[in-house]
């Protein structure tokens, strides 16, 4: 009788374990603890190993290695889908072989039990093993249930995932094509000011504003999308957040212009930093902008050689310091942990040197940016 309990706790715990999982996964719309939630542990076990053997099985083909990196999110949408039906029907089967004289013919054996969880858990009802007591019956039903559950939320979940994803990559793709690829903060305002559009500007910081928001609290409530990789090469959401909070910086602190919607969107930028890096367990340091001097003087030449009034570089050298270091160092340890490029400051030496980057300026600009690069 001992033991018989005892395998339907065990039974019961590995349910409620599974169940949890998925409710507090699939269902809450927020960020969740990591307790008791086997489907945490597991993608960041795999995760683990999975740019490892990327390197290991594609050392010299980054296209590949890309590819393989890629594969990493549905994959784990897949497994989790396994392991909690496995989960379940090991705890349901756990209870059925405890129960085994309680059904009809009596279960000789646990691979009878796990069988007959399994057509109860599928609802396919072959009917060759049926429950003869009120609580076998109940135990049947419940795996019927459970398994109707799992498959109907995985099925919302996968929807809502992928349109969270397409929503995403579309400001990506958008960002991409005003600052290249990679983007860089730099890259845009050169770029900007050599369209024309630099008064267009704060309408893209309020378009980031949203964006922002909506990667914090989608990326939060579904860890998974993080993982997701851009479609396109030399682009992610971590450039691309890196980009416009470059962007904004550059125009509060050092180019002359209208910055009141650069301002609200460092604010709800670094605050998506900060959570993001918090969710994932990275230590992101603030005490370096993760640029030199130097570094900002050589972007400051580039910037007024694209025809922009900048403020003094002494000041806004320190200004601009104060405000990128308490992201930079987070979204370094982003780039780091998911395996995309760190962010970039100001991309290749020259903007025009980067034939991808040529391929996603329009003609017209690229012939301006040319003759400015003629001696």
């Amino acid at each position: 009788m001992l033991v018989r309990t005892a395998i339907i706790a065990f039974g019961i715990v590995l349910i409620l374990a599974a169940l949890n999982d998925v409710f507090q996964s699939v269902i809450v719309p927020r960020a969740v603890g990591r307790r008791l939630r086997p489907s945490y542990y597991q993608s960041r076990t795999l995760w683990a190993i999975w740019p490892r053997l990327a390197r290991r099985l594609h050392p010299n083909n980054e296209d590949r290695r890309e590819d393989f990196l890629a594969a990493f999110a549905p994959s784990n949408l897949i497994v989790n889908l396994m392991m909690w039906s496995l989960l379940l029907l090991i705890g349901y089967a756990s209870i059925f072989f405890a129960l085994r004289d309680q059904v009809h013919p009596a279960l000789a054996s646990f691979g009878e039990a796990f069988y007959f969880a399994g057509t109860s858990f599928f609802t396919i009802g072959y009917g060759d093993f049926v429950g003869n007591t009120g609580l076998t019956r109940l135990a049947s039903l419940a795996a019927g249930a459970s398994g109707f559950g799992i498959i109907s939320t995985t099925t919302a979940y996968l929807f809502a995932i992928f349109g969270a994803f397409q929503t995403r990559e579309q400001f990506v793709v958008t960002v991409g094509a005003r600052a290249g690829a990679p983007p860089s903060g730099v890259g845009l305002l050169t770029i900007a000011a050599h369209a024309g559009v630099i008064k267009d500007l704060p309408v893209l910081m309020r378009s980031a504003e949203t964006w922002c928001a909506f990667l914090m609290e989608t990326h939060l409530a579904y860890p998974i999308l993080a993982y997701f990789r851009s479609s396109h090469d030399y682009e992610s959401w971590v450039a691309t957040l890196g980009t416009i909070l470059d962007t904004a910086v550059l125009m509060i602190t050092t180019v002359q212009c209208d910055a009141g919607e650069s301002r609200i969107l460092y604010n709800i930028g670094r605050h998506a930093t900060h959570d993001l890096s918090k969710y994932f367990r990275l230590d992101g340091e603030e005490h370096d902008p993760g640029i030199t001097r130097e570094q900002f003087d050589a972007a400051c030449t580039r910037l007024e050689s694209a025809g922009l009034t900048l403020n003094d570089r002494d000041r806004a050298w320190e200004h601009f310091a104060s405000l990128r270091r308490a992201y930079a160092g987070h979204l370094n340890a982003l780039a780091g942990f998911f395996q995309v490029p760190t962010l970039h400051w100001v991309g290749p030496q020259s903007i025009v040197e980067s034939e991808h980057m040529r391929e996603q300026i329009a003609p017209e600009i690229l012939e301006r940016m040319d003759n400015l690069q003629k001696p």
